[in-house]
């Protein structure tokens, strides 16, 4: 039988009359049997590229999104169509959990939507391989490239998970690629460059506006701005939790109805946000850049930047919330060198220091050939963050030094639902032998017991594949009851280093690197902003889209005098009162502030996983003193304590 074209499944389960810029191009590919790339700006229906394939294609359509927020809007959306779709995160009962997997093994969802960590949960991954995957939809696919702005080792794994589920086909997708990113993406993901669409990055609605205002001029000018404007559904990004907090209040008491959302809410309080901000025509949400990624919002007007982006990249996915509805739309920065402190510190605040990556090298290669950690329990002790651990490790694979395996369970727990005889009863022979061992083997408590799974596997001379499917299999008949706990990543060495100082320098020189990278995005908003001639056309050419001529609605076009740099930051001069006091922390704290670079942290207010640890931090009189000058200044002044 032969589906029905492609315009009618659109009309019939979407209500769309015609298909967007290359939707359809992406969609005839994928259903030919191609994987694909597509890069659509934020709101030009990269969604629809996966869901309406998945109505065609005979098996699961399985969608990877870092965005809780997008997988829940999406579904609702689906399902209010008739559509058979659900998620899998860690929002989800047990009870829920199960019966997501349940459609799935019955055949009954057409699209699963989880987030990339879901792939370290072993009873996902066994459960996967009874199932067909005719796609594997990969959102936010500029993560694998370390050139991308937001780059994640997580996501280095997904093509091998891919694999591993033998999908038939892949569609990555993301809003913010350049060309070195996008090249990145079709390598690891072995897709046709001929089969990567770029519809490209212009919006001829949205009106792009620049201000450069000093720190304590910002407050009026968000008010002014927003006073002079009808009103409209609005978001206004900051870059910290408490500014959010602050600014929300702000708005308030100037008369204007407006709530924080930031990461650091219960996530009870973030839903009711996002709901109250989706309902209304004149909410203003004032959020951290968590806010907006899959919010299915067409008529949002305004977007403000109380705080610098940290890339063009983010600047771009933010502004491309506002009028997707094709309605003329105003998005404002608002410029101040204020904020470069801020963002610096945060790039400056990730980077090891030398001493804490010649810790991780020395800890890599005096381990045993095979060994498996805890990124969170490493992480302390290196002193290095928990994401730039993971990326350090990620170094190593690809320069061929470790390799790694698929993450684990150390300990399992379970507790009965049924009666042990309930259970027994329920298998005979063989089976029913293997589950009264495995039961044996659990070090029972009043309600819960725990399997140590190593053991078991040595006791019962088994495999850890067979132990996983039964704690599974028992728990998807609700015989069982099952939590997973010390999670553990396990790496083989293949060589070790003929001198581990030249790999801990090399290590040191990527991170430098990686740094140098970070603190030049954050110079291409700054230069571009204060730009002296078209500001759209220069933000299309950074993501490869070339303009003629000037576009008439961005700062530069509109008035072409006011485009002017941010007042210059004063030079930083350390007293001698302030190196006797760093020389003196250091002396009291040689194993916390064990560096220049510890130092520098600690006196800009840049907290470590070492430091966090202690006592030794904001309620100290010195913590953050120098929260106003810049990371590397401070950095310079203690290079010879």
């Amino acid at each position: 039988m032969t589906s029905p074209p492609l315009e009618q499944i659109l009309l019939s389960a979407f209500g769309y009359k015609e298909f967007r810029v290359g939707q359809k191009r992406v969609i005839e590919q994928l259903v030919a049997g191609h994987s694909c790339a597509a890069i659509f700006p934020t709101g030009a229906g990269k969604s629809l590229c996966y869901q309406l394939p998945a109505l065609t294609l005979p098996g699961l359509t399985l969608v990877i999104s870092p965005l809780i927020a997008l997988m829940k809007d999406q579904i609702d959306a689906l399902t209010a169509r008739g559509i058979a779709a659900a998620r899998l995160d860690s929002t989800l009962t047990l009870d829920q959990y199960r019966d997501v997997m349940q459609r799935a093994r019955r055949g009954e969802l057409k699209l699963l939507y989880v987030a990339p960590e879901r792939f370290i949960n072993e009873r996902f991954r066994e459960a996967l391989q009874s199932l067909r995957v005719s796609l594997f939809a990969v959102d936010e696919a500029h993560c694998i490239s370390e050139w991308g702005h937001n780059f994640r080792p997580d996501y280095l794994k997904l093509p091998l998970f891919a694999k591993a589920c033998r999908a038939e086909r892949i569609l990555a997708l993301t809003a913010t690629a350049t060309p070195e990113v996008l090249k990145d993406i079709c390598q690891a993901f072995a897709i046709d460059p001929d089969h990567a669409t770029c519809t490209g990055f212009y919006r001829p609605n949205l009106c792009l506006l620049t201000q450069v205002v000093g720190a304590e001029q910002r407050d009026a000018e968000l008010i002014a701005a927003l006073k002079s404007k009808d009103p409209g559904s609005t978001i206004v990004y900051v870059t910290l939790q408490k500014t959010a907090e602050f600014v929300a209040a702000l708005l308030v008491k100037a008369g204007f109805s407006a709530q924080a959302y930031h990461a650091g809410m219960d996530a009870e309080d973030r839903s009711a946000v996002q709901d109250w901000f989706i309902d209304s025509s004149s909410a203003i949400v004032v959020a951290t850049i968590a806010f907006g990624m899959g919010i299915d919002k067409a008529n949002i007007r305004y977007v403000y930047h109380y705080n610098l982006p940290k890339s063009l990249e983010n600047y771009s996915q933010e502004i491309g919330r506002a009028g997707r509805d094709g309605q003329p739309s105003v998005c404002q920065l608002l410029l101040c060198s204020k904020d470069l402190n801020t963002l610096e510190n945060f790039i400056y605040g990730d980077s090891p220091s030398l001493t804490a990556i010649r810790s991780l090298v020395t800890f890599v290669f005096s381990s045993e050939t095979s060994f498996d950690l805890n990124l969170y329990e490493l992480s302390p002790q290196l002193d290095i963050r928990s994401l730039v651990l993971g990326t350090l490790f990620t170094y190593l694979e690809l320069q061929q030094f470790i390799e790694s395996g698929t993450p684990f369970y150390a300990d399992y727990q379970f507790k009965m639902i049924w009666t042990q005889e309930a259970v027994w009863n329920h298998f005979t022979g063989e089976r029913q032998d293997f589950l009264k061992a495995l039961f044996g083997c659990a070090k029972k408590s009043r309600i819960w017991s725990t399997l140590d799974i190593q053991s078991a596997i040595s006791t019962l001379k088994t495999t850890r594949d067979r132990i996983i499917k039964a704690l599974d299999y028992m728990s998807e008949l609700g015989m069982i009851e099952v939590k997973a706990s010390q999670m553990r990543k396990p790496y083989r060495i293949l060589k070790r280093p003929a001198a581990q100082e030249d790999l801990v320098q090399t290590l040191y020189q990527q991170m430098m690197h990686r740094e140098a990278r970070e603190i030049d995005r954050l110079n291409q908003v700054v230069n571009w902003a204060t730009l002296g001639s078209c500001q759209v056309a220069a933000l299309g050419a950074h993501f490869g889209e070339s303009r003629e001529g000037s576009c008439g609605h961005c700062s530069f076009c509109l008035n072409p005098e006011q485009s002017r740099l941010p007042e210059q930051r004063a030079e930083f001069i350390a007293e001698p009162a302030l190196l006797e006091s760093a020389r003196a922390l250091h002396r009291q704290f040689p194993q916390l502030l064990t560096d220049e670079v510890a130092l520098a942290r600690f006196f800009c207010g840049i907290s470590s996983p070492k430091l966090s640890r202690t006592n030794l931090g904001p309620k100290h009189p010195l913590f953050a003193s120098l929260a106003e000058v810049p990371f590397k200044d401070i950095l310079a002044s203690f290079k010879h304590l």
